[in-house]
């Protein structure tokens, strides 16, 4: 069960930077071609994620760090001692935003990159997980800041997708087609560097001056530069990482290696300079591949083997939202019926159940739960909040669940509905001891989480967790 915070059809991300439905964008643009579109054609701007007020802040007052920010001018990439230093008396690490250097690099027309804003801006943050969960791949911010008539990069192409915000000022952008179409992640632009500066003199597939709002969405590949003009130019650039049919092929040759075929010996003397004897072999092992995955038993596995492999790399690319800790424990220690809480976005678990349990999977642990939980916990984890009272258990019991899925990071706070009082308190104080027999091992004094020793309990609350 994935959980990402949103309703079922609430997609509001990418209908935010394409012109056109999720169904048309995959059939006609996605991997394929770009699409420029002005802001007059989107549903509204991007204001609400970020402005030359958010730059400043970040600058002066966060305290980033490399490499959460770089500078660049006229191509050239500057060192971090440019614009990094110590931050003084309890702050001595060596490699922190120097607001006075940036500022002296700047009015000099170097660009300013702001990078992993999906990590320290939380209105991007929340708009890239949406994104991410949208289109099925990991999505990360960076926010370009370039003074008037001034470029930060030389013309290439990335290994990743891109969708370009403009959030002010205006910039000057020429984007070519390919010279390696789809490249993948280790095949930077620099493979290609005589291809792509020559395909940049000739005439471009879009040659536009991007104002605030408008958006594009290039695939990787695109070869592309930007100037700013009259002004400073500040854009987000949202690089997503597509997990590519070569992520695939690679799990299949996993797969396939464990056979008798694939695994036998190359011959006695064989000399890799004999380009006859090498052809013969490399003809040889791929008809035993291909043998190999013929079966479709076999295809079975490693269809199985590429879902669990891409699923761990998504969890590892997109970890869900973070969580308050101290908010969430005033929440666990007065939640009650009218309590709204939601799934933490972007959580992706599993729920397996069996005669007596049900059981919450996550990558680091497992929390189970008594069978009669089961309906509750799919209610708790579907995206959408919920007041506490409202889950398909007594009252009691249902705060005994939500608090525990809370202590646990399963769930979340939202905001309260009527509030969390002191009515809300005393509803709180329930013990697992209203679902029966089931709860038998569950011993109410450990309601707090804690046994009368003054050790946690492994059955705190609701059920027990494993780590894993």
């Amino acid at each position: 069960m994935t959980t990402d915070g949103r309703g079922p059809g609430d997609r509001p991300a990418l209908s935010r930077c394409v012109p056109v439905d999720r169904e048309r964008f995959a059939a006609e643009y996605w991997g394929r071609r770009p699409v420029f579109t002005r802001a007059a054609d989107l549903p509204r701007d991007f204001s609400d994620l970020f402005s030359t007020d958010a730059v400043d802040e970040l600058v002066s007052s966060r305290a980033l760090r490399t490499p959460f920010v770089r500078m660049a001018k006229e191509g050239d990439v500057l060192p971090p001692s440019r614009f990094t230093g110590p931050g003084g008396f309890g702050a001595e690490v060596g490699d922190q935003l120097d607001s006075a250097k940036v500022l002296a690099e700047f009015a000099d027309g170097a660009t300013l990159v702001l990078q992993g804003l999906h990590r320290t801006w939380p209105a991007i943050a929340e708009f890239s997980r949406r994104l991410a969960a949208e289109l099925g791949h990991p999505a990360q911010v960076n926010a370009y800041i370039t003074p008037a008539s001034s470029r930060g990069f030389d013309p290439h192409y990335d290994v990743h997708d891109v969708f370009v915000l403009q959030i002010a000022g205006e910039k000057h952008w020429r984007i070519h087609e390919p010279v390696h179409p789809d490249p993948l992640r280790d095949q930077p632009w620099s493979d290609h560097r005589q291809e792509v500066a020559a395909r940049a003199q000739e005439t471009p597939a879009i040659d536009e001056t991007f104002r605030p709002g408008d958006a594009l969405y290039l695939p990787r590949g695109w070869i592309h530069s930007a100037e700013a003009l009259g002004g400073v130019s500040v854009h987000l650039t949202i690089g997503v990482a597509a997990y590519t049919r070569h992520d695939v092929v690679r799990e299949a040759v996993a797969r396939a290696a464990d056979t008798s075929a694939l695994r036998a010996s190359l011959p006695l003397g064989f000399d890799p300079s004999d380009a006859e004897a090498v052809a013969a072999v490399v003809g040889e092992t791929v008809d035993a591949l291909v043998e190999a995955l013929a079966d479709p038993a076999a295809r079975a596995d490693v269809a199985a083997a590429v879902a669990d492999r891409l699923r761990r790399r998504r969890r590892a690319d997109s970890p869900p939202a973070p969580v308050r800790p101290l908010a969430t424990i005033a929440t666990a220690e007065t939640i009650g019926p009218s309590t709204l809480v939601r799934a933490r976005p972007g959580l992706d678990a599993d729920v397996t159940v069996e005669v007596e349990t049900v059981t919450v999977r996550l990558p680091t642990k497992k929390i189970a739960l008594p069978i009669a939980a089961r309906e509750a916990v799919e209610r708790l984890l579907d995206g959408r909040p919920v007041a506490v009272g409202e889950l398909p258990l007594d009252e009691r019991s249902a705060v005994v669940v939500a608090r525990r899925l809370l202590r646990e990071g399963v769930v979340v706070g939202a905001l309260s509905a009527g509030g969390v009082g002191a009515a809300d308190a005393g509803a709180g104080g329930a013990d697992a001891g209203d679902l029966g027999a089931e709860f038998a091992d569950v011993d109410p004094a450990d309601e707090a989480g804690v046994s009368s020793d003054g050790e946690r309990s492994a059955t705190a609350d609701f059920g027990t967790a494993t780590a894993t």
